[in-house]
Order: C-alpha cells, then sequence, then structure tokens
C-alpha cells in the first residue's frame, strides 16, 4: 500500500510540475500541516492540564516551544513555495 502511495504521489508530482501549481500545493501543504500539528499540540496540552493540574508551567512551556517547531515548518514551506 505505502509504494502505491508513493507512485500515486510521484505521479501527482510530476503532473503538478507540468501545469506549474507545485509552489501552490507545496505551501498549502505545509500550512495544512502546521495547522494540524498546533491544532494537536494545543489539544494535548489541554488533556495533560487536566490530568495533572500541577505541571501547567512545563506543559505550557514544551507547548509554545512544539508549536514554534510546528509553524516553523509551516513558514519554511511558504518560503519553500515561491
Amino acid at each position: 500500500m505505502i509504494t502505491q502511495l508513493m507512485t500515486t504521489a510521484a505521479e501527482g508530482a510530476a503532473h503538478a510540475a507540468a501545469t506549474g501549481v507545485t509552489g501552490n500545493l507545496t505551501m498549502g501543504l505545509g500550512a495544512a500541516g502546521a495547522a494540524l500539528a498546533v491544532g494537536l499540540i494545543g489539544s494535548k496540552a489541554v488533556e495533560a492540564t487536566g490530568r495533572n493540574p500541577g505541571a501547567f508551567g512545563n506543559i505550557l512551556t514544551l507547548g509554545i516551544i512544539a508549536m514554534a517547531l510546528a509553524e516553523g515548518l509551516g513558514i519554511l514551506s511558504f518560503i519553500l513555495g515561491k
């Protein structure tokens, strides 16, 4: 199944390169990935704080660092997309 997905992705990339939408596709996927990552990090941080309210400070710090790294990857996709 993985090889089939990789083949499909390669064919899609070749088609995108032929039509000239590679930058927009890269930026869109990067932004979507960053948004999903930030949402999951926030969700898990709230869940962890609910389980252990005393660790709020540590969870907040780690959550902010993780969100910054996820946003950094999203910004990198914007830079590389154009």
